[in-house]
Order: structure tokens, then sequence, then C-alpha cells
């Protein structure tokens, strides 16, 4: 039998309790939340803008009765750049360099944000503790314990937390799994999922440089550890560094797996195992290529990742295969389809995506801000960390280049340097929220 979600992400959260973290959280007004009626403004801010946190903001923005009052960013280069675009659109914003002044104006109700992952977890707990709505890009967590400590702040806090896993909120992702669960397939023993992206010219080492004007990099590095500036190490790339992010796991995975242990409804494998390496990039430490096998006991979940390719199982970048003893459904963002196993079953052409995901999302973020009904969330922060910690063990596995068995009922490993990394380190005068 498989842990189940539910014991999966409560274990978790327990041991957040058990190491003293929930505890430590300071009781705030936080607690009472703001309840708005259809009629009021909802007043929102971005921070870190440069990329998808810039499309969220966006999206949110097209919904009725909200309205954008900030901007924050560590490069006032991109800051001037997008208060100049909502200036055209005669939005007139604040700016900021440092998102704690920005949590200080307690007229913000919800904020955005968009800002590498390193920083997703203290900036979703201390928005969280000022009072605000949250709507946090994936992964929510650059490590096991810091999604630990986010569900722990939310849970306190009782605030609306969104994460940016959108596809959440897709008609044709929701119709497939569905299917998934009606029985159909069969027996389902394997899932796959993958990324085979063309991500275009590979990465190769550069050296360290002045950092631009207008950058604060320190506040950028915020709790990474101190490095000189180097051009491969910020915006858009900085995926590729563990100080950072966790490469095409962290970032792709959790878009997919999340479906594939929803369709699975999984909790947490059992195992994991990793291998690949930098076939293509170089000087980078996330893997361009690997694969990963998650064995849940009954069933296991394949990840595999390529880059430079742009084509992959069945002629698809991207997907899920849930592979049944009837047939195989196979979803991607484009759409699903049933592929049958001889005449097991009847075959379902492509059913094509019929909707915008990320504008439905933001639409179900504003819905609940309004509503306080958290189970409404499309995309809880619950949601989000279970499919994080899960993308956090493939990587754990291949740092480690160890088979690692997991531990559900004391939320570890059986492996000492698999647990050390459970938990990243801080920098800089920063601290794990606590």
């Amino acid at each position: 039998m498989t842990t189940t979600r539910r014991k999966f992400i409560s274990s978790a959260t327990a041991m957040v309790a058990g190491a003293g973290i929930t505890s430590a959280l300071p009781f705030s007004a936080s607690a009472f939340p703001k309840i708005f009626s259809t009629a009021d403004t909802i007043r929102v801010a971005g921070i870190g803008i440069n990329g998808m946190g810039w499309w969220d903001l966006n999206a949110v923005l097209k919904n009725p009765g909200v309205e954008c009052v900030a901007l924050c960013d560590v490069d006032k280069n991109v800051l001037d750049k997008r208060a100049a675009e909502l200036a055209a659109k005669g939005i007139k914003v604040k700016t900021y360099g440092d998102y704690r002044k920005l949590l200080e104006d307690k007229s913000i109700d919800a904020v955005v944000i968009g800002s590498p992952d390193h920083w997703h977890c203290l900036m979703m707990v201390e928005a969280c503790q000022a009072g605000k709505d949250v709507y946090v890009e994936k992964p929510i967590g650059n490590s096991i314990a810091e999604c630990r400590s986010m569900v722990a702040a939310q849970e306190r806090y009782k605030r609306v937390v969104q994460v940016g896993q959108w596809q959440r909120s897709q008609k044709h992702f929701r119709d497939a799994i569905e299917f998934v669960h009606s029985g159909k397939l069969g027996k389902i023993g394997l899932v796959k999922v993958w990324g085979y992206f063309n991500y275009g010219t590979p990465l190769t080492s550069l050296p360290d440089s002045a950092t631009p004007a207008g950058v604060d990099y320190d506040m950028w590095l915020g709790p990474a550890p101190k490095r000189p500036f180097n051009e491969n190490r910020f915006h858009g790339k900085f995926r590729w560094y563990w100080d950072y992010a966790g490469g095409i796991m962290t970032d792709w995975g959790v878009h997919l797996l999340d479906y594939a242990i929803l369709g699975m409804k999984a909790g947490a494998p059992k195992s994991v195992t990793a291998s690949g390496g930098m076939i293509l990039n170089s000087g980078v430490d996330a893997p361009d290529t690997l694969t990963t096998i998650y064995e849940f006991g009954d069933f296991n979940i394949q990840w595999e990742h390529a880059i430079g390719y742009g084509a992959g199982i069945y002629n698809r970048e991207h997907g899920i295969a849930f592979m049944g003893a009837n047939g195989t459904l196979i979803v991607d963002r484009n759409g699903w389809e049933v592929v049958p196993q001889g005449k097991q079953m009847e075959a379902v052409m492509l059913q094509k995506s019929s909707d915008n995901g990320l504008d439905l999302h933001a639409k179900n973020f504003i819905e609940v801000i309004r509503s306080r009904k958290l189970e409404d969330l499309n995309a809880p922060i619950q949601v989000g960390s279970h499919v994080a910690i899960l993308s956090q063990m493939g990587n754990i596995a291949y740092r480690t280049g160890k088979k690692i068995n997991w531990n559900s009922q004391k939320g570890r490993f059986d492996d000492a340097a698999a647990n050390k990394l459970i938990e990243n380190e801080y920098h800089n005068g920063y601290k794990l929220p606590g």
C-alpha cells in the first residue's frame, strides 16, 4: 500500500511542529483575515516581476475589482520598465527595492511572488505574517524544509495561498484525470512523465563580472551563499544552480509530476533513484539530462528530461502517460487522448485544450480571497508542497548517487547524506522561517 497524499502532507507538517517551527511563528492580527464584499477593491502588489511574476500579476489584474498599487524588484531596470508599462495603462504604483518595506504597507491586501526560487519561502511566510494573501510561483520552496515551513505558516495564519501550478485550473487536465480515475484504463503499473525541451544555446562557463548598474546584488542573493556576480547565475539562468533552484526537475517537474501523483492518488514514494548529468551545459549544478524512478509499491512513476531536443515520447515535447492494462492515456498542455491496448477498450481522440489556465488560476485566487473558502483553491500550498517535496527527492537521489528510501513516519531518508539535503543552509544573516 502506498502512503496517501493526506498522510504525506500531515507527516511533513508534523515534522515542522516537532522542530518548533510552527510554534515559533509570532502571533499577529493576520490571524483574523479581512472579509471582502463584492464591492471592495482588492489591492495587490508584485514582488519579483522580471519573468513569470509579471505574467501572474497581469492575469490577476484581469479580474474586476482588483487594483495594482505597488511593485518590487531588486533590479531597478526591471522595476522602472514594469512601472512604465503600468503607467501607460493609467496605473500609477509605488516602487520598492526591498520587499520587506512593501509588506509594511497595511493597505496592500495580496502579493504576487515571482522571485527566484530561493526567495519564495521567506517572502511567502513574511507576507502571511503581515496579513497578506499570496500567489506564489512554483516550486514553492528550494528544499523539503522550506516546503514544510511554508505549509506551517499558511496553516497558522489562515491566509489564502495559491501556488502557480496553473494547470490545476485547466479543464482538459481535470477531464483527463477524471478518466484515469474511472478505471477504464485497467491496472496502471507505470506513469511516464517527461520534458524534452529545446532551450536553444547551451550554457558555457562565463567569467565573473561587475554587478550591472541598478541591481542590488546582495539583496538578490539573500539567503544564498556569497558569490561574485556571474551572468549565468542571474536572470533566467539561475535555475541551473542548487544555490537558487533545482533545475528542470523543480521547474517543469512540479507541473507535470503534480498530475502524475494526482492521477494515481499517490502520497510519498517508498524509494527514489536517479541518474543523469550535464550533456549539453557546462559549469552548472543541475543536470540537463535526467531519469528518475519513484517506487510506490504497486506502481512506479518515471520522470525524464533532456535539453536540446524538442521532441519526446509520443512525439510530444512534454507530457504524462498513464500506462494501463487496457490502454494508455496521454496528456499535455495541448490536450489528452487514449491509445487502446489491442481491443481492450475504445480509443479516445485528442481532446484539445480550450481555455487559458493562467487566467482561470488567477480568477480562482481572487474569488477565494473574497469568499475566504480556502477549500475552493485549485492549488493550495499543501498541493504545492506535496509535489515540490517529490521533486526535491528526485534531485536528492541524483546528488547522492544512491537509491534512497523514505520513512514516511519520521519524514526522513535512510541515508545520512540524503538527510543533510532536506534543509538548505541559510547565509548572510538570514534564517529559515521559524
